[in-house]
């Protein structure tokens, strides 16, 4: 492991990658300041849990909710302020591979990879957005940096950073349970490395786990508690082998990845890959590295074939992978190729930031699709409050009932200001099927109790046969559309709901029973 020129230089070493790390993050926090843009639904979500701090929630584990408590205790509910941890989290994880590649190959790979990483086209989307990918990322980071350094470490400094290692992979658990691909590289480079085996005395094995385990319990108490809400959910999500194999998944997938790390890194990869099997020799860090970094990239191509996979999904490979990548680059001594790399990238996290900052921009470049979800929901909500403040007024109004997660959150959070507000109606979710299938459903139900006089909201006419049905009577309807851009709306049904009686449903997919002969309203 290659340390020589970062003893030369340590501290010009260290001082080029904060100036690299402060100003990309300096110019993400304007930019999120700056921004017009609103909540993504699931940014809203993670906001509420914020405001009932626990040690899981339904669908992800507590940490993105601790973030953000913690930066709204700073400045307030404001989206910016929401958001502003994932560039800081981002931050750090730049900061940890650039500790990495200095550590395993010496300053320069170490300052190329920290460039690499930090230009990242799916790093600059988690910097922009608060999401799990940014607190996993950077727990993983910190992971990998005390592993590596517990390869050479002796004595009581073994067992410090095989402490280090259980700490923050239980950190990374409680971010998202991705961190499981740190597990499965550990498990391999075990397997593989006849030095590795040696680095872990049973003391220092011991350690590690037992910090993990400290760290990870309170969670899996909450889920123990909770009929393990979390990893149910999380299993669904993978959804394997339901509506049979996609043998074009995993070619769609690897695909992606060329777009979310970045055409020339990743080119670089599989380049490296091919280099390595013509060659079956392997320098002991890039070992180390491809234990890490292949996992997450094979078992989500495998996860695309049988069912689907999101680009973002093999995001634990991001980190050990731009220090791969750079050390190559640097060994092959292909500079104009790791020019080109960082180039490309920067004129890409350029154009992110200015669209954050301006999205007329990505809306004159065709773009405006991708930012919908981030559009209309304060004016969504305003149509709400005002409707049922209405309804309110005449004949009074037992609740405000949606039928979908992405309304209700942010309703929940643009609409703070007037829910739970005293004389208010409680914002509620109607229940398709009878077990829960998110945080809302399983906190917020429309009940038997609450239903007498209801406010129905309906989500682009999502299951609105099965919602009106539910009511004996619906004196009032309307059709609304909130515009989001020139050529997106967002439909909203509204309608007055009395006496709230569900039909018989199946319990799973909310389909009416033989039985059900309720006919449904007009």
């Amino acid at each position: 492991m290659a340390r020589a020129a970062s003893l030369t230089r340590p501290d010009s070493d260290w001082s080029a990658a904060l100036l690299l790390t402060a100003g990309l993050t300096l110019a993400r926090v304007v930019a999120l300041f700056r921004t017009p843009l609103q909540l993504y639904p699931d940014e809203a979500q993670y906001w509420l849990w914020s405001r009932a701090l626990d040690f899981g929630y339904y669908s992800k584990p507590p940490m993105i909710a601790w973030a953000i408590w913690a930066t709204t205790a700073l400045g307030g509910d404001a989206e910016a302020w929401v958001r502003l941890a994932a560039p800081l989290f981002q931050a750090g994880a730049t900061l940890a591979v650039f500790a990495l590649g200095r550590r395993l190959y010496g300053g320069a790979a170490g300052f190329a990879a920290a460039g690499l990483y930090a230009l990242m086209p799916a790093v600059q989307i988690s910097s922009a957005v608060m999401a799990t990918d940014a607190p996993l990322l950077f727990f993983l980071g910190l992971t990998l940096v005390a592993y590596a350094e517990l390869q050479s470490a002796e004595g009581g400094g073994r067992l410090a950073w095989a402490a280090g290692v259980g700490a923050a992979l239980g950190l990374g658990f409680l971010s998202k349970y991705a961190a499981v691909y740190a597990v499965i590289g550990i498990v391999l480079h075990l397997i593989v490395s006849r030095e590795a085996r040696r680095a872990w005395t049973p003391g220092a094995a011991l350690i590690a786990i037992a910090v993990f385990a400290l760290v990870l319990a309170p969670n899996l108490a909450w889920n123990a508690a909770h009929g393990f809400a979390t990893f149910h959910h999380t299993a669904a999500n993978a959804a394997w082998g339901q509506g049979g194999v996609n043998p074009a998944g995993p070619l769609a997938f690897l695909a992606s990845q060329f777009a979310v790390f970045g055409p020339i890194p990743f080119g670089a990869l599989i380049a490296g890959l091919g280099l390595a099997v013509r060659r079956r020799a392997l320098a002991k860090p890039d070992l180390l590295l491809l234990c890490f970094t292949l996992p997450p990239v094979l078992i989500v191509a495998g996860q695309a074939f049988l069912s689907r996979a999101n680009a973002n999904w093999s995001g634990a490979s991001y980190l050990p992978g731009a220090v791969l990548v750079a050390a190559w680059l640097v060994r092959w001594r292909a500079r104009r190729w790791l020019a080109a790399a960082v180039a490309t990238q920067a004129a890409l996290a350029a154009f992110v930031l200015l669209a954050l900052a301006q999205p007329r921009i990505a809306d004159a470049l065709g773009a405006s699709n991708s930012l919908k979800r981030v559009r209309g929901w304060s004016e969504t909500t305003r149509l709400v409050i005002d409707r049922a403040q209405a309804v309110q007024a005449n004949g009074g109004l037992s609740a405000v009932a949606v039928n979908d997660r992405f309304l209700f959150y942010t309703l929940a959070y643009y609409g703070r200001g007037y829910f739970g507000r005293p004389g208010a109606p409680p914002l509620v979710y109607w229940l398709l099927t009878a077990s829960p299938q998110n945080q809302a459903e399983m906190s917020a139900p429309l009940t038997l109790a609450l239903g007498a006089r209801v406010l129905g909201v309906i989500y682009e006419g999502f299951h609105h046969r099965e919602m009106l049905a539910d009511f004996a009577a619906v004196p009032w309807r309307e059709i609304d559309h909130i515009g989001l851009d020139r050529k997106h709306q967002r439909r909203i049904d509204l309608f007055i709901g009395e006496g709230y009686r569900p039909q018989p449903r199946d319990p799973v997919t909310g389909l009416p029973k033989p039985s059900s002969s309720r006919p449904t309203p007009p």
